[in-house]
Formats: structure tokens, C-alpha cells, sequence
């Protein structure tokens, strides 16, 4: 199985040089390519910078250069000399840097770091977030963790997005040699005033259970893979079975949503990737063109036994 190349963005902050050990790991794992990225903010180019003498090529040239001195400073002794020779800094915003690389290397994952950040370090919250809203290459987001993977944990809902979340945990789980669970969280049935359901939690629940069997379930093709079925809301199970099975790495499919909605509501992945306390693998999942409406979950006929 081929792996193509990963993409780490720095910035000279901790969690950056956390997230490039982690990246180099999952590289050398997968016998492929890293590349370290670095984004400048164009100063020169903001509407809001006075004018100043000089060429701003010359002058961002000088940024990269200053900027390429702190990094290697920060990162030497984490990862292979050779990944701090080939450092890649570029002037630009943080997230259009990143995609432009992951373009051109044809990258298969891009790695960043500080996901708890609020607001602080460009590559902490704000790249991260606009990075899962919008890139098409999957995106791990790391932790303060060591960065081992002993158990993979794949979130799955009923819809096309379960198969590639699915084959993204049997490869990590292969890679590290690591336990995998499959998991769905069944919701609870809304509540909406003035319109009351003839479908209780219940019914619900072996109604999911019926198109798991049938739809996803028989994806997972990894032998000594658990499938389970939780209730609850989905962030929230997520989050439980992640402090309960002690799981290091959750994956997670990111779709349903044009860019637009996601841009400007967000989605569950992107709330877990601010609540884990793990690595946090966003899988982009395109709508297919034929791809029909998300199965109904009908309650099972009367006189059904269980």
C-alpha cells in the first residue's frame, strides 16, 4: 500500500514541533515522503501597512530568511536534519500556503498542531479550523500526546462518508500495529413542539441497527476489528468512548455540507477537534454524483421481536 507524501506546517511554537515529530513518524511508518511547511504573513502586501522603502521582494525574501533561522533553531534535535534542509517557507496566508504545497506534492495528509489554541499562534485554532472547513486532503490535528498509536477509534455515520473513514482506520491500524474499533453513535429522536413522533429512542436505535448490519458494518474488512453502537449525541459519545477505551487516534469523515454551510456553522468534527484529547483524524469526504439521499431510519414493523 502506497502512502503519498505528508505535509507538516511549523511555526516554531511547541505544539508545531510536536506535530513534526509526529508527522516524521507517520512518514517513516508509511516509508513516505515529509515535507515541513511555513507560511509568513505578507506584511508588505496588507492594505493596512504604511508604505516603506525598499523592494518587498527584497524585504520578504529577508523575512524568510530570519523566519528559516528561528524554525531550524526551534526543530533541530526533533526531527531529521535532512527535513530542516529542505524546510519549505513561503510568504502567505497559513491555510492557502498549506494547500498550495499538499497540492503540489500531492500530499495524502497535512499534520498541524495547537488545536486547543484560542486564538493564539497562526497555526494553532484559526488555520486548523479553516484547514478542516475547506481542504480537500485529510487533516490530522495533534495534542500534547506522545504521538503512539495503540488503538484507532472510527466514527461512523450511515451515509457514503463511512467507507473512506473506515479504510483510513484499517490503514493507520495496520501501520502502528494497533487495535481498531468501529463505532456509531445512534442520536436520540428530536423533540419538536406541536408535532409529536410515533418513533421512540428505542425503535430508533434497532432501526439503526438493521442498516448497520446492512450498509457498514460489513465494510470493516480488518480482521479483529469491534463494532459497537452507542447512544447519545454524537460529540458527546465520541468523546466518552475516547476516555473510556483510552483510544489514540479517532477518525472522523467530514461532509454533508457545501463549503459555504460549513464555513459558516461549522460541523461535528470540527467541535471534536477543540474537545479530544488525542490525535484527531478529519477525513474530507466528497458527495458522489449519484449518491442519493441519507437512508431513513423507520421504526421496525409492529409485532417486530428483539
Amino acid at each position: 500500500m502506497t502512502w503519498n507524501p505528508i505535509i507538516v506546517g511549523v511555526d516554531g511554537s511547541q505544539e508545531s514541533v510536536r506535530a513534526a515529530v509526529i508527522g516524521c513518524a507517520v512518514a517513516k511508518a508509511a516509508g513516505t515522503d515529509c515535507q515541513l511547511v511555513h507560511a509568513v504573513p505578507d506584511y508588505w502586501g496588507a492594505t493596512w501597512m504604511p508604505e516603506v522603502a525598499g523592494d518587498p521582494a527584497e524585504l520578504n525574501e529577508a523575512l524568510r530568511g530570519h523566519a528559516r533561522t528561528l524554525l531550524v533553531s526551534a526543530l533541530e534535535g526533533s526531527v531529521p536534519s535532512r527535513l530542516l534542509r529542505n524546510l519549505d517557507v513561503r510568504v502567505g496566508r497559513a491555510p492557502i500556503v498549506l494547500a498550495h504545497v499538499a497540492a503540489e506534492r500531492g500530499a495524502g495528509l497535512v499534520v498541524l498542531g495547537g488545536k486547543h489554541h484560542k486564538g493564539l499562534g497562526r497555526l494553532g485554532s484559526s488555520t486548523l479550523q479553516h484547514m478542516v472547513r475547506t481542504s480537500d486532503v485529510p487533516l490530522l490535528a495533534t495534542d500534547g500526546t506522545s504521538g503512539t498509536v495503540e488503538r484507532v477509534l472510527v466514527a461512523v455515520d450511515l451515509s457514503y462518508a463511512a467507507r473512506p473513514a473506515i479504510e483510513a482506520g484499517e490503514r493507520f491500524a495496520k501501520l502502528f500495529d494497533a487495535q481498531l474499533r468501529v463505532m456509531h453513535a445512534v442520536e436520540p429522536v428530536p423533540v419538536i413542539p406541536g408535532f409529536p413522533l410515533d418513533i421512540g429512542d428505542d425503535d430508533c436505535y434497532r432501526s439503526v441497527e438493521r442498516l448497520l448490519e446492512m450498509t457498514v458494518w460489513p465494510l470493516v474488512e480488518a480482521p479483529g476489528a469491534e463494532k459497537v453502537v452507542r447512544r447519545g449525541r454524537a460529540a458527546a459519545v465520541i468523546v466518552s468512548e475516547v476516555t473510556q477505551w483510552r483510544a489514540d487516534l479517532v477518525i472522523v469523515g467530514s461532509h454533508g455540507k457545501g463549503w459555504v454551510d460549513r464555513l459558516l456553522i461549522g460541523s461535528t468534527s470540527e467541535r471534536l477537534l477543540h474537545l479530544l484529547p488525542t490525535l484527531t483524524l478529519v477525513i474530507p469526504v466528497a458527495r458522489p454524483s449519484d449518491a442519493g439521499p441519507l437512508p431513513a431510519v423507520a421504526p421496525p414493523p409492529a409485532g417486530t421481536a428483539r
